[in-house]
């Protein structure tokens, strides 16, 4: 019985042996027949992140070729791509380094590149691009925490203090401490306050419970409204009566826009004060009414002799009286 037990497991393990063979065969198969059908491309990193000899190479998810080797060029890391013929990489296309997974291994990826742009030729070199580093970002993950640990830590020691320097719990308990009574004070004038508004007593207590007060307080601010819009339609007329003078309409605007209108008015100007000066010295019948004395006592002696004419009237006829004014005035 433990004979024929003992004899399943090694005709077991000599099968596992042979399927691992036949994997093993069949996996150097493709490497090396990959290796002699395919074209080889250069791409040059500053840091290849473990990349190395056999790492996939894949292009939008599917995979066209291997990592045949990896070396070090002018200043920087080369990686040599061995791509199968019915691949073609646009030379527009750009290659960086992935991983497969958090833990995975990694693999070079290369986009599809412009439709319209030419094949890179065997030996050429692709453009990369500089993808991010797990290992940077965990580096990175690890000194944030680092500084937001220190960070939390003096907030700590800000609000508890230590032994030399209370912290802020302690100095608001100290504060209110010492303040206790003006405190209880400024809350009981508060209380008494909102005691009196809720009565109705003063400004706002009348304003916050009597209705009238608060709908005349309405209809204030309703007139202030009202008193606005018409100043704007004031304001609004008034611009509109500047608008119509800037432009020249009506006598105002003619008058000082229009070259004309203003020509004239400078010559009726001139035309009255050479009148007013003539006038002033005499010159003229209406000058010389103004300024001649003579005038004025020939005009005062023939009132006087009309007025002895007009007494002398009484005492005479018609005919009389006629001859008797004309005797007087010539």
């Amino acid at each position: 019985m433990n004979t024929a037990y003992h004899t399943a497991r090694v005709g077991l393990f000599f099968l596992l042996g042979i399927a691992l063979i036949w994997v093993t065969y069949e996996t150097l198969g493709n490497r090396s027949s990959l290796k002699k059908s395919g074209y080889t491309l250069v791409a040059g990193f500053d840091n290849l992140k473990e990349l190395k000899a056999g790492d996939d190479i894949r292009m939008a998810g599917v995979r066209i070729g291997v990592v045949e080797s990896t070396r070090l060029g002018n200043r920087r890391a080369e990686a040599v791509l061995r791509i199968e013929r019915k691949f073609t990489i646009a030379s527009d296309a750009e290659a960086t380094i992935a991983s497969a997974g958090l833990l995975g291994t990694n693999y070079i990826s290369i986009d599809l590149g412009s439709p319209d742009a030419a094949p890179l030729q065997p030996g050429a070199e692709i453009s990369t691009r500089v993808s991010a580093d797990l290992n940077a970002i965990m580096t990175q993950l690890g000194e944030l925490g680092g500084k937001l640990e220190g960070a939390l830590g003096s907030i700590g020691e800000m609000f508890q203090g230590d032994e030399k320097q209370p912290g802020l719990f302690q100095r608001l308990d100290k504060l209110l401490a010492d303040n206790s009574t003006k405190i209880d004070g400024v809350m009981t004038n508060l209380q008494e306050i909102t005691d009196k508004i809720s009565q109705g007593d003063g400004t706002l207590g009348k304003l916050v419970n009597d209705p009238k007060l608060h709908d005349e307080l309405l209809a204030t601010v309703t007139e202030i409204k009202s008193a606005a819009t018409d100043a704007r339609t004031f304001v609004s007329n008034a611009q509109e009566l500047v608008d119509h003078v800037k432009t020249g309409q009506g006598t105002l605007g003619a008058l000082i826009y229009d070259e004309k209108a203003g020509a004239d008015l400078k010559a009726t100007t001139a035309n009255l004060r050479s009148v007013s000066d003539k006038l002033a010295k005499g010159e003229g019948t209406l000058g010389k009414l103004i300024n001649d004395d003579t005038l004025y006592t020939s005009a005062r002696s023939t009132l006087q002799k009309a007025d002895r004419a007009l007494d002398g009237m009484s005492d005479s006829g018609p005919i009389t009286a006629v001859g008797v004014v004309a005797n007087a005035l010539f």
